[in-house]
């Protein structure tokens, strides 16, 4: 095992961690929490969230803790902003391993391992400088933590110590308590649905099952109180009452504009969790087990694999339910969902390659999707030299039509990593008919690792040029000054971070609208809007426009002109 756990670290430092400072911080989500933690080392301040050097109660502190600790090694840039979650990709792999190891054996380990580096979004968001890798991690682990504990619960003796006896369970505990501190409740919320259904499941069975919820609570409790207690007992309710009302906004309106359909999530995952969610399919529901013709005969085996996959099947649609009836949809919201599309979908390559059990299906939604995938993204560098083919699409929106003149550059090879992924579903789809499964699962996981590596070293870089490197590099060529940016007319963080915002001290309120429009300015102020949505700056006369790229106008206000409208 020592061995495995080396080679997994090796694909862990390879996969993950290279290149992480090569493309800007994304806004909204990468750039908050990113400036969130600038902000912490700026001022100090470590227990109440900043964001615009004002208290921000949105999230927690403790991925933003991991961010601060990152950026005092490393220095305040993109790598630091991601090193936590590659740290992270490399934690998930040693620990999938581990539990499939113990589950299932050696084989089972390393496909559940490698489903992760083989799949879209699961390997993407390690890569990523967003909070949910780190929080589904905690997530998961406090769940198995319990679950750990039921399996042994029936072995347990009174002559052990209480902490022999219940260490699984408390540290589970601690563990989600450490997930409520890295995003919010919810993560409680969604746990304790999984238990409860899971117990439902049984007509409310089970010696001690309430007890042991109880003590996995107040586990969980005690570890958030960490932060939330000593925020109450520092600075009083006003804060958290904030954090909450924002969690329940967050959950019953459509946040920020980001709404979508019912079945938003269900396509994310099909589609960002190719192929590992082709393979889940079949383990969505009901049991498999009886397909296991080599099955070991050890009851106690055969009942753990049982249960674990009953779990994953629990928190697969608790999630997916969950997330789909909430009216805010963001991509990453059902990003927890990835343990066990990943796990079942090993599953069922496993019995593939141990037994022989090959579902049908798969010759025909495994090259589709691998094809047409592939396809799109190799077709990229092919479309960003012909415009004038896509520009017709955007004729109704000014903005996105004049992001397109960004300069990118794009050359042939930037279709290689569509073309692998095409190659290795095709490839693969041909050893699955031909019923050797271990071969069409090296071409498949290998493809979607070198597709997902390749495209986000290659081709997001460019579609960051055309989506918001213009404004950013305005950002931080004015980064040296002491002066003012304000963008008008849309949300954005990335003023604050690439323009290196400083703490106003005590006065905050010198650069608030709207008497930023009209007063008389005490240091250089400029204006960032975009293209189709200038008003209201060119009303007034000592404003006075800059420059303009790639759908972004900039102003800067003229310190000799009278503050009045034109």
């Amino acid at each position: 095992m020592r061995r495995d756990y080396l080679l997994l670290t090796g694909l862990a430092f390879l996969f993950f961690f290279p290149f992480l400072g090569s493309v800007h911080l994304f806004d909204w989500d990468e750039i908050n929490f990113a400036e969130c933690a600038r902000e912490m080392l700026l001022t100090g301040d470590w227990m109440r969230p900043q964001i615009d050097f004002e208290p921000f109660w949105e999230k927690p502190p403790l991925f933003l803790w991991m961010q601060a600790f990152s950026m005092k090694v490393f220095g305040i840039n993109e790598f630091a902003a991601r090193f936590p979650n590659a740290v992270c990709g490399w934690a998930t792999l040693l620990m999938v391993y581990h539990i499939g190891y113990r589950i299932h054996d050696r084989i089972f380990g390393w496909l559940w391992a490698l489903a992760w580096l083989g799949s879209l979004l699961p390997h993407m968001y390690f890569r990523s400088g967003i909070i949910d890798p780190w929080f589904n991690f905690f997530i998961f682990t406090g769940l198995f933590g319990f679950l750990e504990f039921r399996w042994r619960f029936f072995q347990l003796t009174k002559e052990q110590s209480f902490w022999v006896r219940y260490r699984h369970l408390l540290g589970g505990g601690a563990l989600l308590g450490m997930a409520i501190l890295t995003k919010g409740p919810t993560a409680y919320l969604i746990v304790m649905l999984v238990l409860v259904l899971y117990w439902a499941k049984y007509r409310f069975k089970g010696k001690g099952y309430f007890l042991h919820l109880v003590y996995f609570s107040l586990a969980a409790g005690v570890a958030a109180l960490l932060w939330f207690g000593v925020e109450y007992w520092m600075h009083g309710p006003w804060f958290l009452q904030e954090f909450l009302t924002y969690q329940v906004r967050l959950l019953s309106t459509e946040d920020s504009g980001h709404g979508g359909f019912v079945g938003y999530h269900v396509v994310v995952l099909l589609l960002g969790c190719f192929p590992m969610s082709i393979f889940a399919l079949p383990n969505l529901r009901g049991d498999r087990e009886s397909e296991d013709e080599g099955l070991e005969t050890d009851p106690m085996i055969s009942c753990v694999r049982y249960d674990f996959g009953t779990w994953m099947q629990i928190l697969f649609w608790v999630v997916l339910i969950l997330f789909s009836l909430v009216k805010t949809k963001i991509v990453h919201y059902s990003s927890l969902c990835y343990f066990p599309i990943t796990y079942l979908g090993a599953l069922t390559l496993w019995r593939a390659i141990k037994w022989d059990i090959m579902p049908g299906y798969v010759k025909y939604l495994l090259p589709t999707i691998g094809v047409v995938l592939g396809l799109a993204v190799a077709s990229l560098p092919y479309f960003g030299t012909h415009l004038e083919l896509l520009k017709p699409l955007f004729q109704k929106d000014p903005f996105a039509l004049a992001n397109l003149d960004a300069e990118v550059e794009w050359v042939w090879w930037q279709s290689i990593p569509g073309l692998v992924l095409a190659l290795a579903s095709i490839i693969a789809t041909y050893y699955w008919v031909r019923r050797k499964a271990w071969m069409s699962t090296q071409y498949l996981l290998a493809g979607g690792a070198i597709f997902t590596g390749g495209t986000l070293l290659f081709i997001v870089c460019n579609i960051e040029g055309y989506s918001q490197r213009a404004a950013i590099e305005f950002y931080e060529r004015k980064a040296p000054q002491d002066c003012i940016i304000k963008p008008v007319g849309f949300k954005s963080y990335a003023h604050l971070f690439y323009g290196n915002k400083q703490d106003p001290g005590p006065d905050k309120a010198i650069d608030d609208f709207p008497g930023v429009y009209t007063q008389k300015p005490i240091k250089p102020t400029y204006f960032v809007a975009k293209l189709n949505r200038i008003h209201p700056l060119e009303e007034f006369s000592h404003i006075h426009e800059i420059g303009r790229k790639n759908g972004f106008v900039f102003f800067e206000w003229d310190a000799g002109a009278n503050p009045a409208n034109k």
